[in-house]
């Protein structure tokens, strides 16, 4: 039998087969761990960090010597917090990154970090090493809910850290908000959202809690001891922030993301679009040549299989007709929708309403979908951006 890393990867028939242009790095060390959280991420103290990165650059030498880049557009590390890195592993980290990869000119290179771990010297490391974009994970300005929702930063970490950064040099940063948080209320939201408009940032990403299970909230959940907010309340906050987001200026691109024009997130772009990308490290995927993977999880059983081999937990083929739900799926979300002229790229001369017409007739007459003329294509309507998940599932 072949080992995984031995198997020759040969595209999917009539499934766009063009090497990856972006990179997914994951690094799963935390200072702590929140209590929404079920990423693949640990609690740094006692963890072989060092370790850690020495595996990690080994999988990057296995991964360019079997799928070999040709130029990398977009690089997003993510966590677990990046940036719980000390400046000597970042920048030593950050070298092996360029080292293996050809980074375009123009790349976009995107660091994940928690308020409250970026001081100036990681922060001239993280410049040094390539990063040019910075995403916070903020969540809330209520000191209150912070503590609610497993955060160790205070509202006021947020707010120097982003000071922090721009005395560094970075100009394109971004902050996540939460919102229907435990006993969240639509004015907490709303005094949140006015400190968030006045750090006077090009990109804010807004998300609503999903309770996932094995992590703290899930087990409160199901002892009925999680107070969220009635769904109702839900919704208004939702409609609160695309209105204050929207009403200062920036464009609802993505269903969760909010940007000034040109600062929209390229890397999670090709995620919106289903086009290939490189994921690596613990409990990474990766998308390739019409095959999916999904790396090792735990830190050591990681080290011990990336210093050996590609260290892939395990992977499969996706059949044409599944690559063709999901590009609908991820591509809906987008504000532009999906266009004929993409899918046909990606699937060779396919036609959208010959593929799923029954059920973008069904959307359109449901008032949740659009026909666009110029590009021919479909997207949400307002309506279709409140109900999403309705949507989506018609393409699973």
């Amino acid at each position: 039998m072949q080992h995984p890393s031995e198997i020759q990867i040969e595209p999917t028939p009539a499934v766009h087969s063009w090497t990856p242009r972006a990179l997914y790095i994951h690094i799963p060390f935390c200072t702590n761990k929140c209590f929404y959280c079920d990423f693949n991420s640990y609690v740094a103290a006692g963890q072989p960090i060092d370790a850690y990165l020495d595996a990690l650059e080994n999988e990057m030498r296995l991964t360019v010597a079997q799928l070999p880049p040709t130029r990398i557009d977009t690089v997003f590390v993510g966590g677990g917090t990046p940036t719980v890195l000390n400046p000597s592993q970042m920048a030593r980290f950050l070298a092996s990154v360029q080292k293996h990869f050809p980074l375009a000119p123009d790349v976009e290179f995107t660091m994940e970090a928690n308020p409250g771990t970026t001081d100036m010297e990681k922060l001239a490391a993280m410049r040094e090493g390539g990063v040019n974009r910075i995403s916070f994970g903020a969540q809330t300005f209520d000191d209150g809910l912070l503590a609610a929702i497993g955060r160790i930063h205070a509202a006021q970490d947020v707010v120097q850290s982003i000071a922090n950064a721009k005395a560094a040099g970075f100009t394109n940063l971004s902050i996540d908000l939460m919102f229907g948080l435990p006993n969240q209320t639509l004015q907490q939201l709303r005094d949140s959202v006015t400190k968030a408009l006045g750090l006077d940032l090009p990109h804010y990403s807004l998300y609503g809690l999903k309770v996932e299970e094995n992590t703290l909230f899930h087990r409160l959940y199901q002892r009925d001891e999680l107070p969220l907010p009635e769904e109702d309340d839900e919704l208004a906050m939702y409609e609160h922030l695309m209105e204050r987001l929207s009403g200062a200026g920036y464009r609802h691109y993505e269903i969760s993301n909010f940007a000034r024009p040109g600062y929209e997130s390229r890397h999670n772009t090709t995620y919106w679009r289903n086009e290939p990308y490189y994921g690596l490290g613990a409990g990474a995927h990766g998308y390739a040549k019409g095959l999916r993977h999904i790396n090792i999880k735990g830190v050591q059983p990681y080290i011990d299989a990336a210093n050996k081999s590609l260290p892939l937990l395990e992977q499969s083929r996706v059949s044409l007709e599944e690559a063709m739900g999901d590009f609908m799926m991820v591509g809906l979300r987008l504000q532009t929708g999906v266009t004929q002229l993409d899918f046909s790229r990606q699937f060779e001369g396919a036609k959208l309403e010959e593929v799923f017409g029954p059920a973008l007739k069904r959307l359109q007459t449901q008032g949740l979908l659009e026909k666009q003329e110029e590009p021919i294509g479909y997207r949400l309507t307002p309506k279709g951006v409140i109900f999403g998940n309705e949507v989506f599932g018609a393409f699973v």
